[in-house]
């Protein structure tokens, strides 16, 4: 507002600066006989003198409108463009109305920021495929034991109380105790099956990503309470993406099992307009992600997966409602061969 009053009166001193010297080479000399008509002559009982200077502030209200309108909207544009820049589809329209400094400028950070995405792509599969190298067998063959060894031990006692209790409960005998207990003992069964969720392996040997979740998916399925609905495609993607994606995968399905008390689950891994869409969709309790700490642990891991490959995510949740992850990965349309992926073939 204080911008737009002062480009007001600025307009208005250089029109009135500008009418009087029109004037001065109109009438010469400023004298009373000669410029008298400024006073002496009048419109609806206003002075020649004021209508002209009325003109010229109504003049620069208007001018110093449009001036103040073509900025918000130029600015807006800018920001508009600004946030789209992290993208990885965001391309600049070539028919925008955008000055030329500030569409080079924006054109030149988008090439900048996908510079930066692609090396840090290229940077994390190069390290995700030294670790693999170095200790990701010793990784895989301890996670394998220690899931056995709860498999075979702590998750069967755990189901053997879980049945006996609920036998006792059909019982009528001390019913509202043992429904607590009984819960206790199913919550701990869950607890369980997320952690041996986590246990899997993160490489994914002689397997592609969808072929890695659909063996996921289909385990779970025969251990868990709600129903799990599936779409995936075949995609090229590097090493690191694919280990990234799958632990993100694994993650989300973690935080479902855990906490969301769905009764349904969508995991969708597709291709489209260029871009890997990793989704994973529940219709459990939701939280509110400001407010809600029992969930921030695994949003943070999500969150630092996405950003190591260079990736767009959002995360959202509705209290009641349920929750989607979702994960955006540019496809490249070359990808270039390694050894992990010749493997798999």
């Amino acid at each position: 507002m204080i911008a737009f009053i002062s480009r007001v009166f600025t307009l208005f001193f250089l029109f009135v600066g500008a009418a009087f010297g029109l004037l001065f080479l109109i009438w010469g000399k400023p004298n009373e006989k000669v410029w008298q008509p400024l006073w002496q002559q009048t419109y609806d009982a206003i002075p020649l003198g004021g209508v002209i200077v009325i003109s010229l502030f109504v003049l620069s209200l208007v001018i110093a409108g449009w001036i103040s309108s073509t900025a918000r909207t130029r600015e807006a544009q800018a920001t508009r463009f600004v946030k789209q820049l992290v993208e990885p589809d965001f391309v600049i329209p070539k028919k925008q109305p955008l000055p030329k400094p500030l569409k080079k400028a924006l054109t030149q950070t988008s090439e900048l920021i996908d510079t930066q995405r692609k090396s840090l792509q290229r940077l994390t599969n190069e390290r995700a495929e030294a670790n693999d190298k170095v200790i990701q067998e010793q990784i895989i063959a301890e996670r394998q034991r220690l899931a056995r060894e709860l498999h075979d031990s702590v998750s069967q006692q755990l189901f053997a109380a879980s049945m006996l209790l609920s036998a006792l409960t059909e019982s009528n005998e001390n019913p509202t105790g043992l429904k607590q207990v009984e819960k206790v003992v199913q919550q701990a069964q869950l607890e369980m099956r997320a952690l041996l969720l986590h246990l899997r392996p993160v490489a994914l040997h002689n397997k592609t990503l969808a072929q890695g979740l659909e063996e996921l998916i289909i385990e779970l399925q025969q251990k868990v309470y709600f129903h799990i609905e599936y779409e995936l495609e075949e995609m090229a993607l590097t090493k690191a993406e694919e280990d990234h994606l799958f632990r993100i995968a694994q993650e989300a399905l973690s935080n479902t099992l855990r906490h969301a008390k769905a009764s349904e689950v969508e995991l969708l891994l597709v291709a489209r307009n260029g871009l890997a869409i990793l989704r994973i969709q529940d219709n459990g309790l939701g939280f509110n992600i400001e407010d809600d700490k029992s969930t921030s642990y695994g949003l943070k891991n999500i969150a630092e997966r996405a950003v190591e490959i260079g990736c767009t995510y959002k995360i959202v949740s509705v209290p009641d409602v349920g929750t989607i992850v979702e994960v955006k990965v540019p496809l490249q349309k070359e990808v270039e061969p390694d050894d992990s992926s010749s493997d798999r073939g």
